[in-house]
């Protein structure tokens, strides 16, 4: 039987209603990962009131 694991990582956004991120640096931690095995599943940001930074949820997976 086949197991994984899984990892997040979560980003900060910036910006005075969120959303934006450094994209070099994200991509740079992405492409870190995909080296360790990792595969990305699902990507999304967090959803908060008007005026606040939201967050980018990363979700991975690699084999055990």
């Amino acid at each position: 039987m086949e197991h994984w694991e899984y990892k997040t990582l979560k980003v900060k956004t910036g910006g005075f209603l969120g959303g934006k991120i450094d994209e070099k640096e994200f991509e740079d931690q992405l492409n870190a990962y995909g080296r360790e095995g990792w595969e990305l599943v699902s990507c999304f940001d967090t959803s908060k009131s008007q005026g606040e930074s939201r967050d980018i949820i990363s979700v991975f997976k690699r084999k055990r």
